[in-house]
């Protein structure tokens, strides 16, 4: 693979990189950010590479990371060739409980402050960040139909937000003829595993292809931390902030992980954080993998992912080491469906080629594939 193999994005017609360039470390207003001639090195070393995929989000850096990104976008006149994501969500002003959250009212605010900082006409991919766990998702979807229809944004998806909740959202928007989601953005890396039950086959049967974010566990897949007895140590904000709340990476699980991790990647001749994106770029149902980096050789050790292939038995054990226990009603779906459903009969899909595949030809050397 290569960064300017173009797949389509769930079931649409825009084609995104199978590695996303993640801006949230644009601007340095929390602390562990990036400075703006650094940002924007690493934005043109992206697009040099052939990506073309960005992500951002309204909240990422207190709206500088959208801000930096209309520059950027704007001087280098690569608007047409980009495609842009942002997200809607968090508050903006405390206090004033409209100014977040899911509703109408506050995503036709959001997406206007979206568009001034990003300066643009429209976005290409807009996502609801996070479940708000109030709006109905039958407003949210009629919201970004509308949106789609006045021009203001092309794409629409989801972030953060449980599987049923996503499954009714798209099913709304079939049963009424508004504009499908293409795009569920979910953590995904060796260390966080669980979408797999529910969200990835959802995405294949609904339409919708999977962005990875945080596919190395915040930092903890690259080999910068260590065990001690605080948990972990090592340059990083993961070291900065604990085993806080929802940031819990120091586990014993983990730890093993990345005792695995270490020993493929020098098997493999690559970085251990080459190998953990390669693993996760190359899962089902996952359309592309979103990259953050703070430093320019973070990112090219990060674009380096594409470029080999993980024997299988190197994979093989990054799968076990880093397995889930399957819960209800998972764990029944092995043994019991062949003896008991299907009468001991082997029972399986139907086979390669029974459907016709779609050929899209070859274009200036960029292949188009659908994921």
């Amino acid at each position: 693979m290569s960064l300017d193999q173009y797949f389509t994005l769930g079931r649409s017609g825009l084609r995104v990189s199978r590695l996303a360039l993640g801006a949230m470390t644009f601007g340095d207003d929390w602390g562990w950010g990036t400075a703006e001639q650094t940002a924007r090195a690493m934005f043109d070393r992206y697009l040099e590479a052939g990506g073309n995929f960005i992500d951002t989000a309204d909240m990422y850096t207190e709206g500088t990371s959208e801000s930096m990104l209309g520059k950027f976008i704007e001087e280098s006149g690569a608007r047409d060739r980009v495609v842009l994501a942002t997200k809607f969500t968090y508050n903006a002003e405390p206090g004033n409980p409209n100014a977040g959250g899911n509703g109408r009212k506050n995503i036709m605010r959001a997406v206007e402050g979206s568009l001034r900082r990003l300066r643009t006409d429209y976005i290409d991919l807009y996502l609801l960040h996070t479940w708000d766990r109030i709006t109905p998702a039958e407003e949210v979807v009629r919201t970004l139909d509308d949106l789609v229809r006045a021009g203001k944004i092309r794409y629409a998806g989801l972030s953060d937000i449980p599987a049923w909740y996503a499954a009714r959202a798209q099913t709304f928007a079939e049963a009424h003829a508004l504009t499908p989601l293409v795009n569920m953005q979910l953590e995904y890396s060796l260390a966080e595993r669980h979408i797999e039950h529910e969200y990835v086959p959802l995405g294949q049967n609904l339409g919708m292809g999977i962005t990875a974010w945080s596919p190395l566990a915040m930092g903890m897949l690259s080999g910068k931390y260590k065990p001690s007895q605080q948990g972990g140590e090592g340059d990083g904000r993961l070291a900065k902030i604990g085993n806080a709340p929802g940031f819990e990476r120091f586990t014993a699980r983990n730890w093993k992980i990345v005792a695995e991790l270490e020993k493929v990647a020098k098997e493999a001749g690559q970085s251990m954080a080459s190998v953990a994106l390669n693993w996760v770029a190359t899962q089902p149902g996952i359309a592309s993998v979103i990259i953050g980096a703070t430093k320019l050789e973070q990112l090219d050790a990060n674009l380096a992912a594409l470029a080999f292939q993980l024997p299988v038995d190197l994979r093989a054990r990054l799968d076990a080491v880093s397995a889930t226990e399957k819960p209800f009603p998972y764990y029944m779906f092995a043994d019991i469906q062949q003896t008991r459903i299907h009468g001991g009969v082997a029972v399986g899909d139907k086979p390669s080629g029974y459907a016709p595949s779609v050929f899209v030809p070859k274009l200036a050397a960029r292949e188009f594939k659908t994921r």
